[in-house]
């Protein structure tokens, strides 16, 4: 049926070939109301045809399964930073809640660069005014053992191991706290991040290591994006 509409303009065309010489009797003017009415129905067909051919090219470009498309991360808005200077970097609590203790039982040392430092249930110390204050872990601290509760991470052909926002890699038979890769993507955040602001963007802090919140799949994460040099 379809067909048919389509050929009906040669159709036309060949019967006003066809019977020209008997057109040409006619008035003039109802000789120009045909050819006009003919013109306007070739249109109309080209139209048409125009429209199937579109509607039939859109059916097959979105023909492509659902599973062969692309599922990349979607992040929000933010700088990488290399390095960045603690005097442009402004946290959202004005005062950072210190914590100490008089002990540590079952206290493992760390000996870095000559001060001693200590370790207990995932959490480190330096000794001052016979107290015990908490601190975050500076680069190179090794310990025996892995803390409790560490998950394994890789990125870029890197293999961590991350326990309350603290990363460390293998070296021989012990652990040492390092700087992750930027780009390394971790689902949470150690209970007392900071929250800060460069450059009127909001980040999380942690141990000097900034992050940005992510979505990974539609899971909320926090991807690395660079690091606070203490000024």
């Amino acid at each position: 049926m379809l067909s048919l509409f389509y050929l009906a303009p040669i159709y036309l065309a060949n019967e006003y070939v066809a019977t020209s010489t008997y057109y040409e009797r006619l008035e003039p003017k109802i000789l120009e109301i045909m050819k006009a009415l003919i013109r306007i129905y070739s249109l109309s067909v080209l139209l048409a045809l125009a429209f199937v051919t579109q509607a039939s090219g859109q059916s097959v470009g979105n023909s492509t399964p659902k599973s062969n498309r692309d599922t990349k991360s979607t992040t929000v808005n933010k700088m990488v930073y290399n390095r960045v200077s603690s005097t442009k970097v402004t946290y959202k609590r004005p005062m950072r809640k210190v914590v100490s203790v008089r002990s540590v039982p079952h206290r493992e040392v760390i000996k870095y660069k000559g001060q001693d430092f200590y370790y207990a249930n995932n959490k480190y110390y330096i000794l001052s005014g016979g107290r015990y204050t908490v601190i975050a872990p500076k680069i190179g601290f090794r310990l025996n053992s892995l803390p409790s509760g560490y998950k394994r991470l890789n990125y870029n052909n890197y293999n961590y191991y991350n326990s309350q926002g603290v990363f460390y890699v293998q070296i021989n038979n012990s652990y040492e706290v390092v700087e992750p890769e930027i780009g390394t993507v971790v689902y949470e955040l150690p209970d007392d991040f900071e929250k800060v602001a460069i450059d009127g963007m909001e980040y999380y802090e942690y141990a000097s290591i900034l992050y940005g919140k992510v979505h990974v799949n539609g899971i909320r994460a926090y991807e690395v994006v660079g690091f606070i040099e203490m000024e």
